[in-house]
């Protein structure tokens, strides 16, 4: 019983924010064109990367959702550098995620997740960019990296209000619904079996980070779905850097992305993503480390904090909405989609 509570309350407290990110996912699909994208990436200097970076955070892409995306964007004239950066924001963070992240780790966590993601595309980026260029193949779409059919090419125009939502509420939903169920219930078995500061031995120091890290690269699971677990093994007792390392490594890449990475762009390149990501990865969750130890901030504290912020009912009527659309033939007769 305590198992189930202890899955409830976590589900309870991120499904209001989850559905806001569903809707304004969808409003960014609904409105934002492919040829914008192309012209804001192409060049292969700094601005192009962090441009690149910056764009791809919000997009509504997990990490096998934005592979072809980011081919497509390349053939279409965007640099290696800043198709690499766009590679590794897009899935690692995203409108659904930082406001979990807010929620489940408090707002400390989503600043320091959104500013570690964006580190990392950029330095990656420019560190790809200086790569042999490689011959371009015909683009193979990754077999089985997708719960779905959320592996989708850019559209070329505003696909319009109603579509972006359908999108949001059947594409997107169902890549991530396994997932998110999956996260939430490990998360819950975390708090539940797992006393607090029982893997506090394990955690801090940089072999720790990078032994997450290792763990975490070829993992594949999306932004939304590794918050709660990484909320669970933060109350378990591993630092808060190595939770930082969890929700980097584990999101921005997988082993679908990187044989992609090393089909298209070639082996050098695919040598300085995979070490550049480790490194970054590494020494973000130390630095944040540290910085918590000189200061005393507790990102728990604070989202015990904003955990409080809504009514009761809203997030049952929330939980409940998101449970029915999630279930495809109810989605079906309940919006035609």
């Amino acid at each position: 019983m305590t198992l189930v509570f202890e899955l409830m309350q976590i589900a309870l407290t991120a499904a209001p924010w989850l559905l806001l990110g569903l809707v304004i996912a969808g409003l960014i699909k609904a409105w934002l064109p492919e040829h914008l994208l192309q012209r804001w990436m192409g060049g292969q200097g700094l601005g192009s990367v962090v441009r690149a970076a910056v764009i791809g955070m919000p997009l509504p892409l997990c990490s096998c959702g934005a592979i072809p995306t980011a081919i497509a964007l390349h053939r279409g004239g965007a640099g290696r550098g800043p198709t690499t950066s766009f590679l590794i924001s897009t899935p690692g963070v995203g409108v659904d995620s930082i406001l979990l992240t807010s929620v489940l780790l408090g707002p400390l966590m989503a600043v320091v997740r959104v500013a570690g993601a964006l580190i990392t595309a950029v330095v990656t980026g420019l560190l790809v960019g200086l790569t042999r260029e490689a011959e371009t193949p015909a683009l193979a779409t990754p077999g089985g990296c997708c719960a779905s059919s959320g592996c989708h090419e850019p559209h070329a125009e505003p696909v319009g209000l109603k579509a972006g939502l359908r999108y949001a509420f059947s594409d997107l939903l169902d890549d991530i619904s396994a997932w998110m169920f999956a996260g939430l219930l490990l998360a819950g078995v975390l708090v539940t079996l797992v006393p607090p500061d029982t893997l506090a031995n394990y955690s801090g120091g940089l072999l720790a980070l990078a032994l997450m890290a290792v763990v975490g690269i070829p993992l594949y699971i999306c932004a939304a779905a590794a918050t709660p677990v990484a909320a669970g093994l933060l109350l378990a007792g591993i630092s808060p850097g190595m939770a930082l390392v969890f929700l980097l490594a584990g999101p921005i890449t997988s082993l679908a992305t990187l044989a992609i990475l090393r089909r298209e762009l070639g082996n050098p390149a695919l040598a300085v993503y995979l070490v550049s990501v480790l490194a970054m990865t590494v020494l973000l969750g130390w630095a944040f480390d540290v910085v918590l130890g000189m200061t005393g901030w507790n990102p728990v504290e604070q989202a015990s904090d904003v955990q409080e912020l809504l009514p009761v009912w809203l997030e049952w009527l929330a939980l409940g909405g998101l449970a029915l659309v999630a279930v495809r033939p109810v989605r079906r007769r309940l919006l035609g989609f």
